[in-house]
């Protein structure tokens, strides 16, 4: 090129010295050479045919492959994992391509979109970041009782089929929104406040969800609905007291129904058991009479028929039964002077077996010597006495 022209900065021919190199004339090199790879013609500075580049051909051949190299590599492009491409030709949906490297022809003929099918969106309804910044035109909804609530909730979704997604709906979040809130106030619409505000919270929740899903699918928005969280349930503010002190009552209704619950359960079961204990014991009572009764029938019928054969032993085994049960609650002994009058009797023991029958046996078990002292040999005048006045009081 020009630029390195070895003519410069020597003398010519003509013994001048040869100053900066002459721009235009550069110019005109520049614009033969150019021609001349194009095929054009030219003339050169004296009308000539203009100097060519000893293989001009060659290197526009490098430049021209070296940008179609350049063109076919912008092409190529890489999908995340959770992630698909979708391609594009002239505009027009191609396919969708999965995570890894991939190509594509490149702009202007191909383009591309990569969707994240993973990512977890969010859109609020009711509120926009904060619960505190209410949107009321979103969050006041009408019960099947004509009561007003306030109700803020959000809906977390994915994407299902990124083509669907990119180009059936314009503006999918703003689709979704609008769905989830129409989907809510149709649920809430059916149902009565305390049932939206207290116990139904969970149901109206998912009954939401499955709505919202419908309709999605049916505009084919390629969407799905991962979780449909309420927020915050609770009546304008602007009754918000009035209904505070409703509340209140039937708390209180509900906490004087509980005690009142808890006297009878406590109550009740207490008066149950007496009354079966006096039952039971009436039942155990006449049981014990009518088997007494009928002992004693029984009783008096062996006593008939052994009376009928032995009248005398038998009346006398009568009274001997009664004396004994006559005297047995008595704390007197009765010796009879007929016997030795020095006899030695513990009396102390005989009123425990007399007041207790079942000590009579264990005393009956005790040797000789515990029961009563021995005798001493008596003495043989005593002895004879006592025989003379045996025969003194026999007839």
């Amino acid at each position: 090129m020009a630029w390195n022209d070895p003519q410069w900065g020597n003398k010519g021919s003509g013994g001048k010295n040869s100053g900066p190199p002459d721009l235009d004339e550069m110019w005109r090199r520049i614009n033969a050479r150019l021609n001349g790879m194009f095929g054009g013609k030219g003339g050169g500075p004296e009308g000539g045919s203009p100097d060519v580049m000893p293989g001009g051909g060659n290197l526009a051949g490098l430049l021209a492959g070296l940008v179609v190299l350049v063109w076919l590599a912008s092409g190529f492009y890489i999908v995340d994992q959770g992630q698909r491409g979708v391609e594009l030709r002239f505009g027009k949906y191609v396919e969708t391509t999965q995570p890894g490297p991939n190509w594509h022809i490149p702009w202007p003929i191909e383009s591309r979109e990569v969707v994240n099918i993973d990512q977890v969106r969010t859109v609020e309804i009711g509120y926009r970041t904060n619960v505190k910044n209410e949107m009321l035109r979103e969050s006041l909804m009408l019960t099947d009782d004509e009561n007003i609530v306030d109700l803020q909730f959000a809906v977390q979704y994915i994407i299902k089929d990124p083509k669907d997604f990119l180009f059936v709906d314009r503006a999918p979040e703003e689709a979704v929104r609008q769905v989830a809130e129409s989907a809510m106030r149709e649920i809430v619409g059916r149902n009565k406040m305390d049932f939206v505000l207290y116990e139904g919270r969970a149901d109206i929740a998912a009954r939401a969800k499955a709505l919202t899903q419908q309709i999605l699918d049916r505009y084919k928005t390629g969407i799905t609905i991962s979780q449909l969280t309420l927020q915050n349930i609770q009546p304008p503010e602007q009754v918000q007291a009035a209904f505070d002190d409703a509340v209140k009552a039937g708390q209180d209704r509900e906490r004087l129904k509980n005690e009142a619950e808890a006297y009878a359960n406590n109550v009740v079961p207490r008066a149950r058991g007496f009354a079966s204990r006096l039952k039971e014991e009436a039942q155990g009572y006449q049981q014990s009479v009518i088997a007494n009764a009928e002992g004693e029938a029984n009783r008096f019928s062996m006593i008939v028929t052994q009376y009928a054969k032995a009248p005398q032993v038998t009346r006398e085994r009568i009274y001997l039964d009664t004396m004994q049960a006559v005297m047995n609650n008595t704390t007197k002994i009765i010796v009879d002077q007929k016997g030795n009058s020095l006899l030695y009797l513990p009396l102390d023991k005989l009123q425990q077996i007399v007041s207790q029958p079942a000590a009579a046996d264990a005393l009956s078990q005790l040797p000789v010597s515990e029961s009563a002292p021995a005798a001493t040999p008596a003495d043989p005048r005593s002895r004879d006495a006592f025989r003379s006045r045996d025969r003194e009081d026999r007839p």
